[in-house]
Order: C-alpha cells, then structure tokens, then sequence
C-alpha cells in the first residue's frame, strides 16, 4: 500500500523542510518544482520532501559576475 500506514512518516512539509534548512518555504517549493530535491512528490497543491532529501547546492550566482552583462561585447571608445 503506497500511501497508508507509516508511508507519510517519511516525509516533511515543506515549511519544516525551510525551517531546517534555513531558507523561505517559497524557495524550497521553487527547488522541488525545478527537480532540484530527490523524492519530492505533489500532492494537489503541496508538496512532500523526503525526511532524507538533502539540501541542493545554490548554483545562483553571488559574485556579482552578471554586472553589467549586456554590455560585455560593447567594444569601449
């Protein structure tokens, strides 16, 4: 039986997920949207994360290397 019994022990919301991790619900929703959380399953409109899952690597970038981006190819006068 997939969804009775201890099943649903094995996972978390995802604001108790945020909470341990240390980020906004919104994010870890954006994170398993993406398929960023192993196991992370939707059921209608929430989601639940693996008690397991482990916390993706940001990959965004922080050292501010887009600055400026659009105009990388402009050739300076």
């Amino acid at each position: 039986m997939l969804f009775g019994g201890d099943y649903m022990n094995d996972f978390m919301t995802i604001r108790e997920i945020s909470n341990m991790w240390g980020v906004s619900p919104r994010w870890v929703q954006t994170l398993c949207s993406r398929g960023k959380i192993q196991g992370a399953v939707k059921f209608g409109n929430a989601w639940a994360v693996p008690k397991t899952a482990e916390k993706p690597v940001d990959s965004r970038k922080t050292t501010g290397a887009y600055v400026d981006w659009r105009n990388k190819n402009k050739k300076s006068d």
